[in-house]
């Protein structure tokens, strides 16, 4: 057990720097996936202790039930064969900390997850996804985090479709603190980015924030909507939009990969934003994401709260999942001690 000491330790030192509320965030957020997955991998270390194939076996069930995704589970547990083979490992408990640590690798992108965000002159986010996932709601809270940080926010509303889409960005506008840009209901979104473009211009604004239509009379009138969207914002801005963010709800688990997928091709996205992880036990997903697409995660949604949208971190995730094992090693630690 002296290596998965280790490695539990190490998890926990790398988020000791972070602050005890984001860590509380990423825990309570986490808490059914964490039930769902964890829990019953600990139950499945329990009742099997030794490692045959029907331990795999179930292994990869609990995965796959989690949503990691299929293409992903099976490469996971090659992977952990090939480290039992290696290690010698024939305790079945010894095998957690090794899939802790297989999943931080599988989460870790090389990129960088933080925003493109431009210290001299305006920031321009464009959120897009289908309607219902959450995406007013995030650009709402995402507004409340950069007040927070002093910077002058603006926001778009450029879902001019959806009934009651622009009141509902203005209630978060009133939460925020911040102002809306806006027409009225049923007008050209490009006409609405282009208002608010040259809004955030004369008031010196650092960030613009816009909401776009999930969902037009087709797929195609979507795409060129965009496009003109991005044409207008250029001609203001030329480097702009700095971010597209695609909003997912991670609740529909494997939906959402379809989702990213089909959209994410032609939008031009840079980065997803990973809502509702706190009602669902099958976080698993944010890694399906990672490995099944080139986009990072930048975001997750963690709760109702205002301030429950965080950055996502890969270390707090898979610490949050296996938060209850580590307290079990230290407190398993403190009684050796007394001893």
């Amino acid at each position: 057990m002296e290596e998965s000491h280790e490695l539990f330790k190490k998890l926990k030192d790398s988020i000791s720097t972070k602050t005890e509320t984001v860590t509380k965030q990423f825990r309570d957020g986490l808490e059914k996936t964490r039930k769902g997955f964890v829990e019953k991998v600990s139950d499945l270390v329990i009742r099997r202790k030794k490692i045959d194939e029907e331990f795999y076996e179930e292994l990869e069930e609990i995965l796959i039930g989690a949503d990691v995704g299929v293409n992903t589970v099976m490469e996971l547990i090659d992977d952990l064969r090939e480290e039992v083979r290696i290690r010698r490992i024939e305790d079945a408990a010894e095998l957690q900390p090794v899939l802790s640590e297989k999943l931080t690798g599988l989460l870790r992108g090389n990129e960088n997850t933080g925003l493109n965000m431009q210290p001299g002159g305006i920031t321009v986010i464009l959120f897009v996804g289908v309607n219902g996932v959450g995406k007013t709601t995030t650009i709402g809270k995402m507004a409340h985090r950069f007040k927070q940080e002093g910077k002058k926010v603006l926001l778009a509303a450029g879902d001019t479709f959806r009934a009651g889409a622009i009141e509902q960005l203005e209630v978060w506008g009133q939460r925020a603190g911040v102002e809306v840009i806006k027409q009225q209901s049923g007008s050209d979104p490009a006409a609405v980015m282009y208002d608010a473009v040259r809004a955030a211009k004369q008031r010196g604004a650092d960030v613009l924030l816009c909401d776009t239509a999930g969902r037009l009379q087709n797929k195609s009138n979507l795409m060129d909507e965009l496009n003109k969207i991005f044409r207008v914002i250029q001609r203001e801005i030329p480097d702009a939009p700095h971010e597209v963010l695609m909003v997912l709800d991670a609740t529909t688990g494997q939906n959402a990969l379809s989702q990213a997928k089909l959209f994410g091709e032609k939008s031009g996205v840079t980065g997803l934003v990973l809502t509702k992880l706190d009602g669902t036990a099958k976080g698993g997903i944010v890694v399906a994401i990672r490995q099944e697409l080139d986009l990072p995660v930048k975001f997750v949604g963690l709760g109702e709260k205002i301030d429950d949208l965080q950055p996502f971190d890969s270390e707090q995730f898979v610490h949050a999942l296996f938060a209850g094992l580590i307290q079990e090693e230290e407190e398993a630690e403190k009684t050796d001690s007394k001893e």
